[in-house]
């Protein structure tokens, strides 16, 4: 097997434009290829660019009446049809919609069959993480469900057990959805609590189906939720189960709208909370997966100072060459942030927080206090099943 990190990227994939006044800016995927570029990270990696998703492979997750519909709204926005989420305030129709879906779902099912076949050990593909889409409907910004149908791919090529961890602040729905009653696939979900945020899924009762229940988890933060809060939530909740599913692959998204300023949610965590997350998901591989490791993207609406910043810190580590939150940016960098966006860039690599700190679940909790509610609320609903102690 290569040691060899790939990153997979095609110029092509910020054509996924929802127009101009749409949260989902694509200025947020070329600064973030130009900051790793910035920092010499794409000299550490093999970059790729897949191909996109052919139509038998967007089926194995996709309803062949929704792909089709993308394709009809992709050749004529005016003509999409809302019952398939199309042409709505979250998922406008535009000009070559499917070409560039299908595209960014290629470069993740490109990283599963690389890592896999053993061509890369991880494969980072932060354009993708489009976790909402459903199979018969576009949802929350997700046209098709790259997360899905990467690991969709993995088990068609052989893989028995796959782990997909997602610490976007929404909840990963349309990857539960999708494997809801497959025991093959382990989803887990941490995300600012459905009682305040989009979809208002992910309650810990939602465990999954038939044979597979148990095989969805989910951990509903409190809004507010800071980094102590959100590490002490991983790290009581990941390790133990990825060491009882024991998976041959584990596939992480990372969206980076836990950040305290992203617009669009309302947890507090720090570029250095979500680094340590990305750390720890590299050494989770590591530890229960042969270092088997499909890293995605995800949401993330504070475009400039947060999400390049972000998914750097993911492509260096997954490198093996870890950008040290202390390092300053390139101006040229910043001077190329400004020209795009006219906002002023960061400077550093860290939002000051570094190193971060929590408190492990082992040293006891608290009944009282509401992210240990949340906390134990996830154990309680899952763990049992899997013969683990809540």
């Amino acid at each position: 097997m290569s040691g060899r990190a790939q990153l997979m990227w095609d110029e092509a994939v910020t054509g996924y434009d929802f127009g101009r006044d749409h949260p989902m800016d694509p200025v947020r995927l070329a600064l973030t290829r130009s900051l790793v570029g910035a920092l010499g990270l794409d000299r550490e990696v093999e970059v790729v660019a897949a191909k996109a998703a052919g139509e038998s492979t967007l089926r194995l997750v996709h309803r062949e009446d929704y792909i089709d519909a993308v394709k009809a709204a992709s050749a004529d926005p005016g003509a999409a049809d809302p019952a398939y989420g199309l042409g709505t305030v979250d998922d406008p129709a535009f000009a070559g919609m499917h070409e560039v879906s299908a595209l960014i779902a290629g470069q993740s099912v490109g990283a599963a069959e690389a890592v896999w076949r053993g061509d890369a050990l991880h494969a980072v593909n932060f354009a993708g993480g489009l976790h909402h889409a459903m199979p018969g409907a576009a949802s929350g910004f997700c046209v098709y469900n790259d997360a899905s149908l990467a690991i969709a791919r993995l088990l068609e090529l052989g893989a028995e057990r796959v782990a997909y961890v997602d610490v976007d602040v929404h909840h990963g729905d349309g990857v539960q959805a999708a494997f809801w009653e497959d025991p093959r696939v382990l989803t887990v979900s941490l995300h600012e609590h459905p009682r305040t945020l989009f979809p208002q899924t992910g309650w810990p009762e939602e465990t999954g189906a038939g044979a597979a229940e148990g095989s969805a988890v989910n951990v509903a933060l409190p809004a507010g939720t800071g980094d102590a809060g959100w590490l002490r939530a991983f790290h009581s909740v990941v390790p133990e189960l990825l060491a009882e599913f024991r998976p041959q692959v584990l596939v992480t998204q990372h969206g980076a709208d836990t950040h305290f300023e992203d617009p669009l949610a309302h947890l507090a965590v720090s570029l250095d909370a979500q680094r340590a997350v990305q750390v720890a998901c590299h050494e989770l591989a590591h530890t229960h997966a042969d270092g088997r490791w499909v890293a995605l993207g995800g949401g993330g609406y504070a475009v400039v100072e947060v999400v390049p910043r972000s998914w750097t810190h993911l492509v260096g580590i997954a490198a093996g060459r870890p950008v040290d939150p202390a390092t300053v940016i390139p101006e040229g960098w910043r001077q190329e942030v400004y020209a795009r966006t006219r906002q002023p860039a960061p400077r550093r690599m860290t939002d000051g927080r570094w190193p971060v700190s929590w408190a492990a679940w082992d040293a006891g909790y608290d009944p009282a206090d509401r992210l240990d509610q949340a906390i134990l609320a996830a154990r309680r609903a899952v763990f049992p099943l899997r013969g683990l102690l809540a």
